[in-house]
């Protein structure tokens, strides 16, 4: 066996000696043993616990902290010690019982060996397990030398009874950089059909790991093509081939261009310390940018020449861009600021040759609720999504965040000056619909600049009233 050193938190450490002491093995398995293996640093603990039945593992945990038996269907004990939480389990078989993700049924067994738990993980790299007492890597399967070599390999054929495992092999080759094995992608065509029976909660977890976790999220394209999956996300398939004019994209097709963007999105994530929605707000807008291109793409006559042009895409791109995420789950507060980055894009390209005050003010609330720095962050990976061109922001989007900046809205619209409260004294504070046409014609003018403080707001209030009245 291979020996590593992984370093346990003091009284998790002292919990596993004391377990085997007791004449239990107690083993580290899953993601902090691939993690240690891969140089980074285990920040979550999963301990599994041979020889010993549920009720009595629970019974010895209870002397160390508060324990919770709510994983008890699945042979886990949640161990919370002092605001950390440890999960502890037994080895259980699982019987298929239909074509769904959780149509197993488990079965716990004392006696059940570490190589036979082993067989029951999806890839190779979660296989592993590690033995603080003996400093023993368990590695049954080959799954440190799948790390070597970047790939992503199914344990056993066990493999293609939970649908599930094809969306987590997807996050774990963009989080870790790895080509999917050819085995392990004929299993997954296998099983193709069975998508219909995850739940959409379950894709949308997957889908955010990937957003949030990944280092190469570029490589979704060529996972889901080889896995056969793709069929289930049309939007992201259909990019492949399509042309782009090749003095503006020397990269390649939309769908080449697409999965460079991605990429750069991640760097730029990282660079800016970018975590949770926010990660996942710019890697999902990056990725579905250019969806309407696949639909808008034609030849065209342009200063004299035939060209690739796709007019109309920013538009078109919107809606697309919220069929794609509603239907994988993603929550409305990641859709509803994706949307706006895609259908604005291209604003370097636009108001960027000028970037006028009331340009980059109405930019700001066409954006809404994402922001003018959310956008700059996407129009800087889209442009860097270009090799062998430079990477970095185009010169209309930093006249843009120049702009954004001297007229405070780059991380959001300006507030209105004029409210309801402001407007029902004409009304005799009558309220209505009536209001709101003011108010709304109000912030209307103060984008174009009618009035920029709240002196001028009520005097331009004043005067639009009158006119009003004279009108009716």
């Amino acid at each position: 066996m291979v020996t590593m050193r992984l370093e346990l938190p003091l009284l998790l450490d002292q919990i596993v000696r004391d377990l085997h002491s007791a004449g239990y093995r107690a083993v580290v398995v899953g993601g902090a043993v691939r993690d240690a293996l891969l140089g980074g640093e285990p920040k979550d603990f999963d301990i599994e616990v041979y020889g010993i039945a549920y009720d009595h593992l629970a019974g010895l945990l209870a002397r160390h902290g508060r324990v919770d038996l709510v994983g008890k269907s699945f042979g886990v004990v949640k161990l919370n010690t002092g605001g950390h939480e440890y999960d502890f389990s037994v080895p259980r078989r699982d019987s298929k019982l239909g074509l769904g993700h959780r149509d197993f049924h488990a079965t716990f067994d004392s006696n059940i060996t570490p190589r036979e738990a082993a067989s029951r993980r999806d890839f190779t790299i979660n296989a592993m397990a590690y033995d603080p007492v003996a400093d023993e890597l368990l590695d049954f399967f080959g799954g440190g030398e799948d790390l070597r070599n970047r790939v992503l390999r199914a344990t056993s054929d066990a493999f293609a009874e939970d649908p599930l495992r094809v969306l987590r092999g997807m996050q774990f080759a963009c989080r870790f950089d790895l080509a999917l094995d050819g085995g392990t992608a004929a299993l997954c065509q296998t099983i193709v059909d069975h998508y219909r029976t995850i739940a959409r909660e379950r894709v949308a977890d997957e889908f955010m790991k990937w957003a949030v976790k990944s280092s190469r999220p570029g490589r979704i394209a060529e996972y889901l093509k080889a896995s056969g999956w793709s069929a289930h996300f049309p939007e992201i398939d259909r990019l492949a081939g399509v042309p782009q004019d090749p003095h503006w994209h020397p990269e390649g097709d939309v769908g080449t261009h697409t999965m460079f963007v991605v990429d750069a999105a991640a760097r730029i994530a990282t660079r800016e310390q970018l975590e949770g929605d926010d990660r996942a707000v710019l890697v999902f807008a990056a990725l579905s940018h250019d969806f309407a291109k696949a639909t808008t793409t034609m030849l065209r006559e342009r200063e004299g020449k035939m060209r690739w042009t796709s007019w109309g895409h920013e538009a078109d791109g919107g809606p697309m861009a919220r069929g794609f995420l509603e239907r994988i789950g993603i929550k409305s507060a990641i859709t509803d600021r994706v949307v706006p980055m895609v259908e604005n894009h291209l604003a370097s390209s636009s108001i960027g040759r000028e970037a006028t005050p009331r340009a980059v003010r109405r930019l700001a609330m066409r954006l809404a609720p994402a922001t003018i720095a959310d956008l700059l962050r996407l129009i800087e990976a889209d442009h860097s999504g270009r090799p062998p061109l430079p990477a970095g922001l185009p010169e209309g989007a930093i006249r843009i965040r120049e702009m954004a900046q001297a007229q405070a809205v780059d991380h959001g619209p300006q507030a209105p000056l004029i409210l309801g409260r402001h407007v029902m004294p004409y009304f005799d504070s009558q309220p209505g619909k009536h209001i709101g046409e003011v108010t709304t014609a109000a912030y209307e003018a103060q984008a174009d600049g009618a009035f920029s403080n709240q002196e001028e707001a009520l005097q331009w209030l004043e005067r639009y009233m009158a006119e009003r009245a004279a009108r009716d």
